[in-house]
């Protein structure tokens, strides 16, 4: 692997979240000698929301469980790496469905109160009877602290669990909010490779849950890409046990505390898929401001963000800041006026009005590119719009990682 964007950091510690439960076991999906397969017990009376991929082409597991969440509060998570169960039709999807009706024998709930995901390689048939083999282990195993045994048994070509964890004090009671997330490539909004799943034990309604989860994805999971590709199993989980403190009226300060703190968990595990992305040595901000609407913004950040041109030239840290104008000049923004037109790297002035700042010196780009983060900044000069996305650079690695998945 190429160096990480993080340097390697260890992920954060998480504390037990009151109703919830997990835990980790071999059950010899793909990978050998390691963990693949979790469960993860919800306390009764949680309210679970999800979203899944918006790609037409989504997986066994996303079409049952988006069934099971409509038709049941969920009680358990089933999740399995290795494996997406992915384009292998009705076959697929009855092995999604008796893996989640052996679970739920074993816990006494109806199967639509399972939810089951999958990651790793698509088009191979799901080894229902290893998953279901290992269900005793996994079932007696649950524990209210397994976090980082949950968070590395999900993994495919990540090379680190992700995690985050917050808490608040409301009255003297604390509320806690923990998350765990998977994702290295095959990343793109919407939603990206991935499977994120976030609890608290604050006392939410559905409604609250589910406005919540759809606020905070848009502004962490789906500002972040690695090589543009939208995955058949991306899902993202928000779960609210009640265990804890109640928060008040959505327009008073506590529940603005919790949103703020919400909003930093999904942020820091949307982050750190990009600092592990495949083959990645480099973490990108591109952030577009001044734009007429945050469509055009965005549509220039993806622009500039997933350019192989750009993500190479930042693999290289060379300040090649024609290959961000040229991306921003092709993002399809009716009417740009490269009048109005800045760009700066790292804080450095690079373009104004289509061409080199007066004050641009080659050493400034160089420092802006040499480090392990990489701040790219346009400005469109069109109104008052901003957005930011997350991307990594593009190396031989990551030609490497994808050439070798299946091998």
């Amino acid at each position: 692997m190429a160096a990480s964007a993080d340097g390697g950091l260890p992920p954060e510690p998480v504390r037990t979240v009151p109703g919830v439960r997990l835990s980790a076991v071999s059950a010899n999906i793909r990978y050998r000698d390691r963990p693949d397969l979790v469960a993860m017990e919800l306390a009764p009376g949680s309210e679970t929301c999800a979203v899944f991929t918006r790609n037409a082409f989504c997986a066994a597991p996303v079409e049952i469980a988006r069934a099971h969440l409509a038709a049941a509060r969920p009680r358990y998570l089933l999740i399995n790496a290795g494996n997406a169960n992915a384009g292998t039709g009705a076959a697929g999807r009855r092995a999604a469905l008796s893996c989640c009706e052996a679970l739920a024998r074993r816990c006494g709930v109806p199967a639509e109160q399972v939810l089951p995901f999958s990651t790793g390689v698509i088009g191979e048939a799901l080894p229902v009877d290893r998953i279901t083999d290992a269900l005793p282990q996994l079932t007696a195993r649950l524990d209210p602290g397994a976090w980082l045994e949950a968070a590395k048994a999900i993994l495919t070509t990540d090379t680190r669990p992700k995690t985050a964890y917050a808490e608040l004090n409301f009255g003297g009671k604390t509320v806690r909010i923990a998350g765990i997330a998977k994702g290295s490539g095959m990343i793109r909004p919407d939603m990206a490779t991935m499977l994120a799943f976030v609890f608290t034990d604050a006392k939410l309604s559905r409604a609250q849950v589910d406005s919540l989860l759809r606020e905070q994805v848009e502004n962490s999971f789906n500002r972040i890409t690695v090589d543009g590709d939208t995955s058949t199993n991306d899902a993202c989980v928000l779960t609210a046990t009640g265990a804890g403190a109640a928060l008040g009226e959505q327009d008073g300060a506590d529940w603005e505390s919790f949103r703020s703190a919400l909003a930093e968990v999904f942020r820091r595990l949307a982050q750190a898929i990009i600092r592990d992305a495949e083959g990645g040595s480099k973490f990108v901000t591109v952030r577009v401001s001044e734009g007429a609407t945050s469509g055009e913004c965005l549509q220039v950040a993806y622009a500039v963000a997933e350019s192989p041109l750009v993500k190479t030239a930042c693999f290289a840290s060379d300040p090649n800041w024609g290959r961000i104008l040229a991306a921003v000049g092709r993002a399809g923004i009716a009417d740009l006026d490269l009048a109005g037109l800045r760009i700066y790297l790292g804080g450095a002035p690079v373009v104004a009005d289509g061409e080199p700042h007066p004050d641009y010196s080659e050493e400034a780009g160089l420092a802006a590119m040499a480090g392990t983060d990489i701040d790219i900044d346009i400005r469109l000069g069109r109104g008052e719009c901003r957005e930011t996305v997350w991307t990594s650079d593009l190396s031989h690695d990551y030609v490497r990682i994808n050439a070798e998945y299946r091998s």
